[in-house]
């Protein structure tokens, strides 16, 4: 490819760049607003959770496996009258922005139970007897302590929408992926294929990196501030208890 070739085709790399953020960056939105919430009920209804319930968590399990064993090129297709009947279209960005989340909110919401699961048991004791239930556990204690965790996870769950995304292209979704398949494989323009390749691979190691140096800054942050902080942050049911907590 020369460089009038190449800077011929400059604007439809750029254009394509913007469509698949735009894919990735809505999808992760969704994603995570499902999963999160998800991920934190599978914790709270298992064996010896704060919302034990055996049945509603096999059911939610079920699900979550189903949804996550099935191939995205399937999901996709299979998705498509309701896709339409959301976005009026099964082409374009906007229509592959259902499947895409759709696709990651099972994904997302394995990875939060992991995060989850790791949080010391007894901080939640400790909320627990200074009188906290079962919604300021999750806010003061599940989601905060388990967030490098959970940013992590998002950064995994971003990369594998990247990856989606360019799938998506096979059915006109627009994004890199499209440009890949319409020019550098039926017709042949090879360069401009590993030029995609080379724009994604960027993208995804910068992606990569903020998320882990997010992850490590909050890590750090936490481990030299500790629980505590957090824990002033309650309502005891006894005075007694709050006048402990306040010392402490």
């Amino acid at each position: 490819m020369t460089w009038s070739e190449f800077s011929a085709r400059q604007p439809l790399l750029e254009q394509a760049c913007w469509d698949t953020l735009y894919m990735v960056g809505w999808s992760t939105l969704i994603a995570v607003a499902g999963g999160l919430p998800l991920g934190v009920l599978l914790v709270l209804t298992d064996r010896g959770g704060l919302l034990q319930n055996v049945v509603a968590n096999k059911v939610i399990g079920q699900v979550v496996n189903i949804a996550r064993s099935m191939p995205f090129i399937i999901l996709m297709v299979a998705l498509m009258n309701f896709t339409r009947s959301i976005t009026g279209t099964t082409i374009g960005r906007e229509a592959a922005i259902v499947p895409l989340a759709i696709g990651a909110i099972p994904f997302f919401a394995r990875l939060v139970e992991t995060a989850v699961r790791e949080v010391d048991g007894g901080l939640v004791e400790a909320v627990q007897s200074m009188g906290g239930n079962t919604w300021t556990v999750v806010r003061k204690v599940l989601v905060p302590e388990s967030l490098p965790s959970l940013i992590s996870s998002t950064t995994t769950t971003v990369v594998a929408l990247i990856g989606y995304s360019a799938m998506a292209g096979t059915v006109g979704a627009g994004g890199l992926g499209d440009i890949a398949i319409r020019y550098g494989y039926q017709r042949f323009e090879t360069e401009l294929m590993w030029i995609t390749v080379a724009i994604l691979a960027v993208v995804i190691s910068v992606i990569q990196f903020a998320g882990d140096y997010a992850a490590r800054s909050l890590h750090r942050r936490g481990g030299s501030s500790g629980p505590a902080p957090r824990l002033r942050l309650l309502k005891a049911k006894e005075p007694a208890t709050a006048d402990i907590s306040k010392v402490a």
